[in-house]
């Protein structure tokens, strides 16, 4: 190739296409889990987590309600995935070799926030939330000042943590925050910094984007075995939470998220229509199973 800036503009272009197929041939998984939450400056407020509302019976004035905030915050990091291809493959034609490099760069972009998502899920036994608390933890307090209990949505253990989530709400219970999209840049000027020092074009894709926790009270998680008492145990146990005033949330969890080693486990507790013995599996149908390779 003779290298000019419009047959570089063309590689460029062959390039982003390259990228964008990557990036539309994945299919992420952390839609299922994480409400998108757009962001317009270096971090984003989310007070309203602690807030407690209820309907009553509308009998003389309205009644202000006293709403318990937070001071959670989520941060926005920015994120780059860079390659570089040396100035004498493009120059001697190997530049189609390099096709294929560009499609994982979009692949890497669609599944960065799966990354992002179920590493935080993960971490959520030792990360902090909007109450101060870990997100899974044995001591959540809920209800009014002076009266407050402690809630837990953990169940201790030494196994492979499994999670039992609630994906159906408004609020999920995680947060894809996203401040810019994952985009595709170039540095193919015969000027630039990279082709004058080190002989070599740059390719690279970047965004700015974090993510946080949303509703405790939408997850459970459990170390202990994934079987019929312990997911019964969560499953009722989400199904009694409440708000901060007291009301019962109308938790119905419904997707059991797992790391591979307990695919076929949380198959024949949810999935399969008879046990062991051959009897009827009652919990079947009772929750999707969600196998989650970032949780390996």
């Amino acid at each position: 190739m003779i290298l000019n800036q419009a047959n570089l503009a063309i590689l460029n272009m062959g390039y982003s296409a390259a990228f964008q197929m990557g990036l539309a041939a994945s299919n992420p998984i952390w839609p299922r889990v994480a409400m998108d939450v757009p962001s317009n400056t270096a971090e984003n407020a989310y007070a309203w987590l602690g807030q407690s509302t209820k309907f009553r019976e509308w009998v003389g004035e309205r009644v202000y309600q006293n709403l318990a905030q937070s001071d959670y915050r989520i941060k926005n990091k920015t994120w780059e995935d860079t390659v570089s291809v040396p100035r004498e493959a493009v120059e001697d034609d190997q530049y189609g070799v390099y096709s294929k490099l560009m499609e994982q760069l979009g692949q890497d972009a669609a599944n960065h926030p799966d990354e992002l998502v179920f590493g935080l899920l993960k971490a959520g036994f030792s990360t902090m939330c909007h109450d101060g608390q870990y997100f899974f933890d044995a001591d959540h307090p809920v209800g009014q000042q002076g009266s407050q209990v402690s809630v837990s949505n953990y169940q201790s253990g030494s196994g492979a943590p499994w999670f039992l989530l609630c994906t159906s709400k408004i609020v999920k219970p995680l947060i894809f925050q996203k401040r810019r999209p994952y985009a595709f840049q170039a540095r193919t000027n015969l000027t630039d910094e990279n082709v004058f020092k080190a002989n070599e074009f740059v390719w690279g894709a970047d965004a700015r984007n974090n993510v946080g926790f949303g509703l405790w009270q939408t997850a459970f998680a459990s170390k202990a075995d994934l079987n019929e008492d312990n997911y019964s145990a969560a499953q009722a146990a989400m199904m009694n939470f409440k708000n901060y005033a007291g009301t019962p949330m109308g938790i119905t969890p419904e997707l059991l998220v797992v790391p591979p080693s307990l695919k076929t486990a949380a198959e024949k507790l949810v999935v399969a229509t008879t046990v062991a013995n051959g009897a009827t599996n009652v919990l079947a149908n009772s929750a999707k199973v969600l196998v989650v390779p970032w949780l390996a």
